[in-house]
């Protein structure tokens, strides 16, 4: 792996663990066991790794959250994008759980961020109008955007009003699991008959995980 890609996993794993505001430069380094000048020849200071980060998560984001194409079961299809959302909570939480400090201290990286959500945004549309269609769901087109916005601030700021709510600062598997609980709570209410049985499923198995 190339120097710069070990300086930007290495960050990734310290943030998680320690919270970014508490890992600098030259921890991050230290953990490499790379000189703090070779870390600067790639990166001009923390920001610069915390925007790399963010390029990384963004990438991401969308390709989890653009409609899948092709015919699926429906079932594989809510697994699909439920455990998308657990899996970028867990590997990026420290970016979840500090969300609005994160954004206030880089206004190019606050502009990025509004741009890749957008897009999400239009993707979640696409994707909830998908469940509609093949009968998962019972929302009516005007009130798309209205519930892809509900689902989309619960995801974004769950750990951060964990963190909030609690003095122990510590992210867990199980609290991003109750995250992904929540959201299924908020989708319940729209189901129809068949989708709220297959909703209650997987409520079932997420809850089972910490039995």
């Amino acid at each position: 792996m190339k120097t710069r890609d070990r300086i930007v996993y290495a960050a990734l794993e310290l943030f998680n663990e320690n919270g970014e505001r508490n890992m600098t430069t030259n921890h991050i380094a230290a953990h490499i066991d790379i000189s703090p000048g070779n870390l600067y020849y790639h990166f001009r200071n923390k920001q610069e790794i915390v925007r790399e980060i963010f390029n990384l998560y963004s990438a991401e984001l969308i390709e989890r959250f653009t409609p899948v194409q092709g015919q699926y079961e429906s079932l594989t299809l809510l697994n699909h994008y439920l455990e998308s959302m657990f899996a970028l909570m867990w590997k990026y939480r420290f970016f979840y759980a500090n969300l609005p400090d994160i954004l206030q201290r880089d206004e190019e990286l606050h502009t990025d961020y509004i741009a890749v959500q957008d897009t999400l945004q239009k993707n979640l549309v696409d994707i909830i109008r998908a469940f509609v269609d093949i009968n998962l769901l019972d929302i009516a087109e005007a009130d798309l955007q209205k519930t892809a916005t509900t689902l989309h601030i619960v995801a974004s700021s769950w750990l951060a009003y964990q963190s909030a709510m609690s003095h122990e600062t510590r992210i867990t598997e199980e609290v991003i699991h109750q995250g992904v609980l929540q959201i299924i709570s908020v989708v319940k209410p729209t189901a129809t008959k068949t989708g709220y049985e297959q909703l209650q499923l997987m409520e079932e198995g997420v809850k089972a995980m910490h039995a």
